[in-house]
Formats: structure tokens, sequence, C-alpha cells
């Protein structure tokens, strides 16, 4: 397995930075002026590039769903989760409303017009009705039904409140929610165990820029990515209904990854 090598990582943050800072204005400007394929389908060649960049390579099993909204509903295991599933689809994520307060990566966060959201109690209604908007709106969001990244080797329960925004309105088929697994499984080939998922995995008290800088020393890392059939609250019954079967689902597939038991897998789509 290679060893972080501090040459590598000083040239992949030069790239990104090279790459990151003349878009983020582009970006911005789009989304200011509300040009709709230019604000959705720029992150997505950004964020394939960036991937290319820290050296991360992705492997689809399953096909993404093409209705348009659909919610992807994943685990959560590191904030490259967003660099990943960005690079497939053309994407906005919900996010506690920290992250909007993030230096820099706040910015990003807005510029890919990211959903904020109150992670108390007391504010899961208004943040079920601002995801329903951006439904109604026709955009894909992502969420992270975790409420925070975990280390991978297992999926943290699913929290069913927001998922409360899929359902039918005023006579409309209800929201389409496919679940998607997301777990990084081998580095320069070699599988990476739980002693080493840490590398990627970011959870806990675990300072940003340490893991950060470590990650991107580092070499190769294969993403699976597998992406489950869609359901909707109505064919499952309620909101828990649906919350239970997107975490099994994803627990399962996370185990079977975990075990090398691909071939409980759906079909693989790509190579990226």
């Amino acid at each position: 397995m290679s060893i972080g090598s501090p040459a590598r990582g000083v040239i992949r943050l030069l790239l990104y930075a090279l790459w990151t800072l003349p878009l983020m204005p582009m970006q911005g400007l789009a989304v200011l002026l509300r040009i709709r394929p230019v604000y959705r389908w720029l992150p997505v060649i950004y964020h394939r590039v960036v991937c290319y960049i820290l050296g991360i390579r992705i492997e689809i099993y399953g096909q993404p769903s093409r209705a348009t909204p659909t919610l992807f509903v994943g685990n959560h295991v590191s904030y490259l989760d967003v660099e990943v599933l960005s690079s497939i689809l053309p994407v906005s994520f919900i996010a506690k409303s920290e992250v909007a307060a993030w230096p820099f990566f706040g910015w990003l966060a807005r510029l890919q017009r990211t959903e904020f959201i109150e992670r108390r109690k007391r504010a899961a209604r208004a943040g079920r009705d601002g995801i329903q908007r951006r439904l109604d709106a026709g955009d894909d969001l992502v969420l992270f039904p975790e409420g925070t990244s975990g280390d991978g080797t297992r999926v943290l329960p699913f929290r069913s409140s927001l998922l409360g925004a899929t359902q039918m309105r005023h006579g409309r088929d209800p929201i389409p929610v496919q679940p998607v697994t997301i777990t990084y499984a081998r580095l320069d080939g070699i599988p990476v165990g739980r002693l080493c998922r840490p590398f990627f995995t970011w959870f806990g008290d675990m300072e940003l820029a340490p893991h950060l800088w470590n990650m991107i020393a580092l070499g190769e890392v294969a993403a699976v990515v597998v992406f489950h059939d869609t359901v909707d609250i109505d064919r499952l019954g309620d909101r828990k209904k649906l919350t239970e079967h997107c975490f099994r689902t994803i627990s399962r597939t996370v185990q079977s990854i975990n075990r090398g038991r691909y071939e409980e897998l759906p079909p693989r789509l790509v190579a990226a």
C-alpha cells in the first residue's frame, strides 16, 4: 500500500486551487443570473476534474435515476462524498446550517445551491418545507439522513423527518427516492480495511485540515457508488417505512462491499 507523499500533496493542492478559484466566479454568475444549464452542469465538470486531481477513481453500480426531480438518499462517510456524487449527477445537497459558515467550503456549498437546514427537532418542519420547495422547482437533491458522517464500517441510524418532503402533493406523483451507497474500497488496488478506512472517512472529532492534507498525499482510491432501485413514499406507506427501507438497503450493501462481495451488487455501469 502506498505511503503518503508530501510532494504529491503539494502538487494536488496547487492543481486544485488553480482549477477551483477561476471557476467560482463563473458559477456564482450563473447562479445569480439563473442560467440553469450552466449552474447545474458546471459543477459536474468541476467535480470530475477534482476527482481526477485527487486520485479518486469512481466505480458505478446500478443505474442513477433519470427522473427529475429525484431525492437521492445516501450514507455519509466523508467530505469526499460531495465530490464523488457531484461528478456523476447535477445535484445539490441538503446540509446542516453550520456548513454555510465554514471558511471556503461554505462558499463552495453555496455556489452549488446547497439547501441549508437546522438540525434541531423544532426546525424540522421548516427544513422539510424548504426541501419540498426545491423538489417542486425540479432540483435533484442529496440527503444524508444519518445527520453526520460515520466511519465507513457501519451505517448510523437514519432520521426520518426530512423524507416527508417526498409525499404526494396536489394530485402529483410522489417524488422518486433512490438509495445510494458510497464506500472507499481500495487504495492503490489494495482493499481498505478497518485500520486504513479513517484515511478517507471523516467522523467524530477529527480535525478537517490535517485529515484533508493526509488524504490528498495518498495514492489512488477507488470510490464505489451503488445506485439502488428507486422507491417512493406511497409505495412503502409512510416516511418511517421509506427511511427503514433506505437504511436496510444501504447498510446491507456497505457490508457486502467491506467483505468484498461485489457479486451481490447491481451490474457495474461504468468506471471513471
